[in-house]
């Protein structure tokens, strides 16, 4: 680009007021904000994913960002350390996709729930990637676990790098598509990225790993180009996975299998916990709602219960 030019890109990552962008040819470069941005009535602060405008200075040495787009969709979460109030993670995300092992480590259901309570509280879609299936026989040995999200309504991806399964379906899944990518540490995010995009040429262990060294500093996470189109993004922060914003009311509207019944109890301000002639009870006790989905409904109810009572 010559001097003075500009340019509209996605901001990929962000450290200590320095944003690195990526505009529509591929072209990266660090930028700042442009200091009367700042000062708009209106101002966001910016996120990773955000759409922005950018300028060349006239000398050709430096970046500055004009504009920041409207965003499409925000995932947030709680700041950190139990203290009030949200922090966006990313910007312009169409899904989330919770990675966790089949065994080694076990998988965790209730930091599960939490993550897809997260994405429904944002209103982005979800899928789930049960990676390691070789390690317990293949995709029938985690058919328990799976067919509970997949009653949800959830789609469930069951992966091995080993045996080369389901990969193809999940590289489909990701193409074209800006994904968060979350997890617990361990579970082969990296080595599936790598398996499904050879020519990222991940380390094994890199994702989050970049954004730790910096973590004091680091704003949200980082999007990673893929090849062909689209972006994985990191988000160790949702590692503190404190949701904001939702009232515990509205906690059962985040758990997709609790439609069929919202409005059909006994009482209209029903929490679905004690109260008699529980239409979502009446679920779990048919089997049409799994019980671990509905304990993980209850402990995260009385939780979001015990934040409205302390601010």
């Amino acid at each position: 680009m010559s001097a003075g030019s500009t340019g509209h890109a996605v901001v990929l990552s962000g450290t200590g007021g320095i944003w690195r962008v990526r505009s529509a040819d591929g072209t990266e470069c660090d930028a700042t904000l442009r200091g009367r941005l700042k000062q708009e009535e209106k101002f966001e602060k910016i996120a990773v994913g955000d759409e922005v405008d950018f300028e060349e200075d006239e000398r050709g040495v430096a970046w500055s960002i004009t504009k920041i787009h409207p965003r499409r969709t925000v995932l947030a979460r709680r700041v950190p350390g139990g203290r009030r109030g949200e922090r966006v993670v990313a910007a312009n995300v169409d899904q989330v996709l919770i990675v966790f092992a089949a065994a080694k480590p076990e998988p965790h259901v209730r930091m599960i729930d939490r993550f897809l309570v997260i994405a429904e509280g944002n209103d982005l879609a979800a899928r789930l990637v049960i990676n390691k299936v070789d390690l317990v026989g293949g995709a029938e040995g985690v058919a328990t676990i799976a067919g509970d999200y997949e009653r949800a309504g959830y789609p469930v991806h069951r992966t091995s790098m080993k045996q080369q399964v389901g990969l193809e379906a999940l590289r489909d899944a990701l193409a074209g598509r800006t994904s968060v990518l979350t997890g617990p540490s361990g579970v082969g995010k990296s080595s599936l990225i790598n398996a499904l995009f050879p020519g990222l040429n991940l380390r094994v262990g890199e994702i989050s790993q970049s954004v730790n060294k910096g973590r004091h500093t680091t704003v949200g996470g980082v999007f990673i180009p893929l090849p062909g189109g689209g972006y994985v993004v990191d988000t160790p922060g949702l590692r503190e996975v404190g949701m904001w914003g939702l009232p515990s009311r509205s906690l059962d509207q985040c758990f997709p299998e609790f439609k069929a019944a919202l409005g059909e109890c006994r009482f209209q301000d029903c929490h679905h916990l004690t109260e008699p002639d529980c239409a979502v009870r009446a679920l779990v006790t048919s089997g049409a709602v799994s019980a671990s989905r509905y304990e993980s409904y209850a402990k995260l109810r009385g939780e979001l219960a015990e934040d409205e009572h302390k601010y």
